[in-house]
């Protein structure tokens, strides 16, 4: 008998866009002999809509849905409630065209619910990456892929992971923290800023992913408006020293009771001066290349910081762990993503195809994996 799984994408964050491209290749990937597979879309809004089939996200049509799904926090269910906006009959309509994943389904006074094995939640940003969502699934007592609520918030947030990864004497790149509301004395930061660091700097919302609201400042100037930016994405801001060195990644897979392991590494040559949000989706001149040539042991040293950066993070599941490396092969730790992307141009799913590991098996993987967090 085949499982169903419910695959949650969009989502209320920057990242939107980027969720929706990630989950068709997931779903792409995703074994249809082994699983009956929901499609849940959640709009910018916040609205969570059925969605007929992959065909439908890539065509963006799937925002049209007049079927709602949501997961019930009812653990004793463990199920997708489905229901029509103009009725039954747009929820019956549902059933005719998906018999399988919905024979199991038990009729309510307002719609159906449908039992759910496993949620793969391809959600990126806030609301999604940040242990809300995972929340609702803990609730829900239905296993699901990828970090737990603690990893996931303090990975989220740079912030904590920095205060984490201070810990563990692990070098990055010095900072000065901001909220917003302290922005109504912008002199006052600026010089806070300029006395604990030198210029260039970055500055980035604390809580954003794909390089959301981040920017570069060079001097007051730049740097006043680099934190208004930063302040529309969040209420918390980094301003970072300017790290010159390679950009690297590696993933991470495991948690559990599975050991940690990493990938070999990966690098980006971003077309802009820095891998912004363009840059990185959107200009067709950056690239990434995958093992290439560090300097010492440099690479071993990214894979054992990514790994042990990921475990006391409490990670489960998988990671992509970002680095600088300097040309004396000094390694700095940049950030972590606890749902990395899986866009035809992500990092982590290229890594574990290098190890001989293909897309379908490593979704397959991740889902096997989901199942075992109940036991572990």
């Amino acid at each position: 008998m085949k499982e169903t799984i419910a695959v949650l994408f969009g989502g209320q964050s920057s990242e939107h866009v980027v969720s929706c491209m990630s989950a068709a290749n997931v779903i792409d990937q995703i074994d249809k002999d082994k699983y009956n597979i929901l499609l849940i879309g959640i709009t910018e809004e916040g609205r969570w809509l059925l969605t007929r089939s992959v065909e439908e996200i890539r065509s963006d049509k799937w925002r049209e849905g007049t079927i709602t799904a949501v997961i019930s926090p009812d653990a004793t269910k463990r199920c997708v409630v489905v229901s029509g906006e103009t009725g039954e009959a747009d929820a019956a309509a549902f059933f005719v065209e998906n018999g399988d994943a919905a024979r199991h389904a038990v009729k309510t006074g307002s719609g159906y619910e449908i039992p759910v094995d496993v949620v793969f939640p391809v959600l990126h940003g806030l609301y999604g990456e940040d242990g809300t969502v995972q929340g609702l699934l803990e609730l829900a007592g239905i296993p699901y892929v990828g970090c737990g609520v603690l990893a996931s918030a303090v990975s989220m947030d740079k912030f904590y992971t920095k205060r984490i990864v201070d810990g563990l004497g692990i070098r990055q790149a010095d900072y000065v923290p901001v909220m917003r509301r302290e922005l109504s004395d912008m002199d006052a930061v600026a010089e806070r800023v300029e006395e604990a660091l030198e210029y260039p700097v970055f500055v980035k919302p604390s809580n954003a992913g794909s390089s959301r609201g981040v920017s570069k400042a060079r001097d007051r100037e730049s740097l006043v408006a680099a934190l208004t930016e930063a302040a529309r994405h969040d209420r918390k801001i980094l301003v970072e020293e300017a790290i010159v060195g390679r950009e690297i990644e590696c993933a991470v897979f495991g948690g559990g009771m599975r050991p940690v392991e990493a990938s070999g590494v990966g690098e980006v040559l971003a077309a802009a001066e820095f891998y912004d949000f363009d840059a990185k989706y959107y200009n067709a001149e950056s690239r990434t290349v995958v093992d290439p040539q560090l300097p010492g042991d440099a690479a071993e040293t990214v894979r054992r910081y990514a790994a042990e950066i990921f475990k006391a993070v409490d990670g489960y599941g998988l990671a992509r762990v970002d680095f600088f490396v300097r040309e004396d092969g000094q390694v700095i730790f940049n950030e972590i993503n606890t749902m990395p992307g899986f866009t035809a141009i992500s990092m982590y799913p290229m890594l574990w195809e290098a190890r001989g590991i293909s897309k379908a098996q490593l979704v397959e993987n991740l889902i096997a994996h989901a199942k075992e967090r109940r036991h572990g």
